[in-house]
């Protein structure tokens, strides 16, 4: 428990540490990378190239230290950052690696601001956090191993089949070494996989594409200009090759509501949406599904989401796009707005919306929801990265 003269001192210094977050956390990062190179895998650098996990920790220390005596209200955060952690195989060990650098980062941008009793104060901060996140980790960790087919950790897989969906999106499916039992996903959720790119380790995760239930996981994995792990894993990776698998994680998933449900994706964004679009439309519910691509050969799936709509009167299918071929017959050209959704969602907006793909598409199509009076509550969304907020947008 966090003593009452740790939050007042944690307090009074975040008008000192909040505006030089930012510099923190990009201190923070090269100072832990460098004095512990062997978690620098648990980190995708693309993310960190773009800022996007450096902006995600600051809001996240932000967050915390501002909440010290209402931690209830961070309950969807702690949610988040447990399902990452665990899906990345997060140890307690690891917990002091990153006390201890974020430390350091404090003090090397406050200077003598950041005074020893400071630091004591936001070390025992940061334990508390610390021990909050490895409790619900080792639940978390625990379910995943008491279930059927579950494990704890890394589990070997082979790679059974791998398949070509469009121009630039590949299907890899991978069944158990052991040709034992796997867990079922929850429709929505990604697995982490971890392999070695030129002697150096990485991990990345990949939302589950197939519906859940089946005795393989599928991952559908866009190919991207430079993108170390996605070139890898088309170039390089082939049928009968071994690889680690952590078990599924992920909140991102369909509920069980029966009200319309709208599945609304832009590019690879649509591989969670095909996870979620067969027990949507089994479960009897009307389902919407929105796509946007760039054109015909950049659609992955579609010959599948067709073939459905034809055998299922509940599911109805509008496709977007960007800049169609001649031979493409979409439902619509240009970009997605406000215009266009709205002849594509049902007259009554009491709907849920399972929403992803690149951040400007999501940040489009999230403000066009809310002005067609989507209730923001029923707007789910994940980010291909870390987390990162909608609501600042335009």
């Amino acid at each position: 428990m966090l003593s009452q003269q740790s939050k007042d001192l944690v307090n009074a210094s975040l008008p000192a540490v909040g505006p030089k977050v930012d510099e923190i956390t990009a201190v923070f990062y090269p100072l832990m990378f460098s004095r512990y190179p062997e978690v620098k895998a648990y980190f995708n650098q693309a993310h960190q190239a773009q800022g996007s996990q450096p902006r995600a920790l600051a809001n996240a220390v932000v967050a915390y230290a501002s909440n010290l005596d209402r931690l209830e209200l961070l309950g969807d955060a702690v949610a988040l950052i447990v399902q990452k952690h665990v899906s990345l195989n997060i140890l307690p060990e690891h917990y002091p690696i990153v006390g201890e650098c974020l430390l350091a980062a404090i003090k090397e941008v406050l200077g003598d601001v950041a005074s020893d009793e400071i630091l004591a104060a936001w070390g025992e901060a940061y334990q508390q956090l610390a021990e909050l996140l490895i409790g619900a980790e080792e639940q978390a960790y625990q379910q995943n191993e008491q279930q059927l087919g579950g494990w704890r950790g890394e589990r070997k897989f082979i790679l059974r089949r791998k398949e070509q969906e469009s121009e630039v999106i590949t299907s890899f499916y991978f069944e158990a070494a052991d040709g034992k039992a796997i867990a079922k996903h929850l429709a929505g959720q990604y697995i982490t996989i971890v392999f070695a790119v030129n002697g150096e380790a990485i991990r990345r995760n990949y939302s589950l594409s197939n519906q859940p239930g089946t005795e393989y996981y599928r991952i559908s994995v866009k190919r991207e200009p430079g993108g170390v792990a996605s070139n890898y894993l088309h170039d390089h990776v082939n049928v009968g090759d071994e690889m680690a698998l952590t078990s599924p994680s992920g909140n991102f998933t369909l509920n069980q509501e029966s009200r319309p449900v709208v599945l609304l994706t832009g590019g690879v964004g649509i591989t969670p949406a095909m996870s979620m679009l067969n027990p949507a439309v089994a479960s009897g519910r009307d389902v919407h599904f929105v796509h946007a691509a760039i054109n015909g050969r950049h659609h992955a799936f579609k010959d599948h989401v067709d073939n459905l709509a034809g055998q299922h009167s509940n599911l109805k299918i509008n496709y977007c796009y960007e800049k169609p071929s001649a031979e493409d017959k979409p439902h619509a050209q240009g970009y997605l707005n406000r215009e266009l959704l709205e002849g594509m969602l049902p007259s009554d907006k009491n709907i849920d919306v399972y929403m992803l793909g690149p951040k400007p598409f999501m940040q489009a199509s999230y403000n066009a929801l809310k002005a067609l009076g989507v209730p923001v509550e029923n707007i789910q969304y994940e980010f291909f990265g870390p987390l990162e907020s909608l609501e600042s947008a335009a």
